[in-house]
Order: structure tokens, then sequence, then C-alpha cells
């Protein structure tokens, strides 16, 4: 393997440092569990994952979101519809005036009593980033499992129907690609338009934006590349391509991640990595007595993993940066 540099000397001679401005977001991974178990999953979620928020921290969550001037909450999971306070934590971030995010794996509504989610999308108002790793059924089944591109392109004929997704309306579908192999995505500009023209001509279906994301070489991933022999190749290739015009859209300047067991992280990857945000005795911050001042314009925890987010046009949970 080719010795790479580590990303926070490469930071320090780019004469980049990497903190935090005003806060933005408040992005809540509600637990692990999921019905699908895709191969690229940076938080090894899946059908027998046991871990999920707690009613408290959920609270908690809601108490901080009402003290703050936050305007969106980010939810994600696993598959955070299947959570049994979901449907409280939206409403209620609602009822305080929030702009609610939440990020589906399309094939949920099909689960057992989740059909009236579109509906109940619907009347809150929730902004949709729906996955989608590509426009051909092979490669989504390939990554996500048998069935799943069928059941994704019903998914979004009913997100459809109800006015999602629609150019001058105001109900945002957006989709995400991931690749399917260890490479980085293409210009996210170009491939939109390609899923836009081929997602409208075979299935009638429309939508907004499309958000290319560059694979995290961590947990499940990293497992999978291992395996392949091709970890070293990915994040050689990432480290190559790194791009500090990206630095400045980072989402981890912008953001903080909630575990679900209430602990506080920089971003999603920090969290799956365990790199907990902690005072200034070491101790980890939790949502439960966190204030914005513990976290406002504070220095960012990097790792390796942070050219993920930084090779290319960039990455983020809004797609390319640059």
């Amino acid at each position: 393997m080719i010795a790479m540099q580590p990303f926070a000397q490469r930071l320090h001679l780019n004469g980049n440092g990497l903190n935090r401005r005003a806060i933005d977001v408040l992005q809540v991974n509600m637990g692990r569990y999921c019905n699908q178990s895709c191969i690229h999953c940076h938080v090894e979620a899946g059908p027998t994952r046991k871990e999920m928020m707690s009613r408290d921290t959920v609270e908690a969550v809601l108490l901080f979101l009402a003290g703050s001037k936050i305007p969106t909450l980010d939810v994600t999971g696993g598959a955070p519809e299947l959570h049994e306070d979901f449907d409280y934590l939206v409403e209620s971030a609602v009822g305080l005036g929030r702009h609610v995010i939440d990020r589906c794996n399309l094939t949920v509504i099909f689960e057992p009593g989740k059909d009236y989610l579109p509906e109940f999308f619907l009347r809150h108002r929730v902004e949709l980033i729906c996955s989608l790793p590509c426009y051909t059924a092979e490669k989504v089944d390939q990554q996500r499992g048998k069935g799943t591109f069928d059941l994704s392109i019903r998914a979004l004929k009913i997100f459809n129907q109800l006015g999602y997704g629609q150019p001058d309306g105001g109900l945002k579908l957006n989709l995400v690609y991931n690749p399917v192999g260890p490479h980085l995505p293409p210009p996210q500009e170009k491939l939109e338009q390609d899923y836009k023209r081929i997602l409208r001509d075979r299935f009638g279906i429309e939508f907004n934006h499309l958000y290319c994301l560059s694979n995290m070489p961590i947990t499940r991933y990293a497992v999978h590349l291992k395996l392949r022999g091709e970890y070293d190749r990915y994040v050689e290739l990432l480290s190559a391509n790194f791009n500090a015009a990206t630095l400045d859209q980072v989402m981890c300047r912008n953001l903080i991640s909630v575990g679900w067991n209430g602990s506080i992280y920089d971003c999603d990857f920090n969290q799956m990595l365990d790199l907990a945000i902690t005072d200034g005795a070491g101790k980890r911050l939790h949502i439960s007595s966190l204030t914005l001042e513990q976290v406002a314009h504070r220095a960012v925890t990097i790792g390796d993993h942070c050219y993920a987010c930084t090779a290319g046009a960039g990455s983020s949970c809004g797609g390319a940066l640059v």
C-alpha cells in the first residue's frame, strides 16, 4: 500500500482549520434497526439491530430543539420510520415550526402498518431524501437487496401522486446516488440529468434533485472492500483526489449529529466511529444537557475517513459540495 498522507496533515498544509460555524441542522439518528441491510451502509443497519433511541432521549432532542433557533431537523437511521416514536418526533418538531427532513429508503412504506407514511409526510410537508443508487434494477438490487428497485419505483410513484417531486411544487423529493463500486461519483449535475430523463421516460417519475455521495470506507463497507481486496486502492483514490475547495462546505461546519443513545457528534460518520464530542474534561456531551455554546465554533474532530467527504466534488448530506 502507498503511504497515505494523514488528513490532519493535509489540512494543515493547506492552511485550513475545520471549525463549526452557526448550526442550522440537527441530525438525529433514531437507531440502527432497518428493513434493509445494504453493503455500503456505514451505520451497519439491518433487521437484526436492536439499538433504538429511548423516549426520554427523543424528549431531550425536542427540548434542545425548542430552546434553540436551529431551523432544520434531519431524521435518519436505520430506517427511522420503524421507530415507535418517529411520528411523535416529526409532529412535535413541525409544531415547533421546524423544517423536517426524513432520510427514507423508500421500501419502508411497504412494511406492515406503514402504508400511512406517504400521507403523513404530506400532512407535515416533510422533505424526503430517498435512496436510489442507480436507475437500473440490477445495480440497485446488487447494493440493496433483490426486489428493492421495483419497490422503490412503486414508492416514488406514490409520492409523485401526492404531489412530491413536481418541479413547481413545494413538496421536495430528492434522490441519493451512491457508487456501487469503489470509485468516486460522477459529476452530480450530469448524472441528475440522466436520472431525470430515464426515470421520466421509463416510469413517469419526477423528482427535485439528485445528491451524489461517496461511500465511506468504514464499518461494514470497509469489511466488504477488504474481503474483495479493494480497500487500499479505494482509500488511496480518495486521498489522491482531495479537493481543498470542498472544505468550506463540508456538512460538519453547520451540523451536529445526535446518536441513538443521545451522545453528540460532529457528523454521522464520526458517530459510527464513536468519535464523540466531549467537554474540557473529556466527558461525552449528551443531548439532555447540551447547550449550543458547547458545540458552536469549536474544532471538528477529524480523521483519515474525512477524505471521503473532501474527494473530487466533495460529498455531504446534500450531495456534491463544489
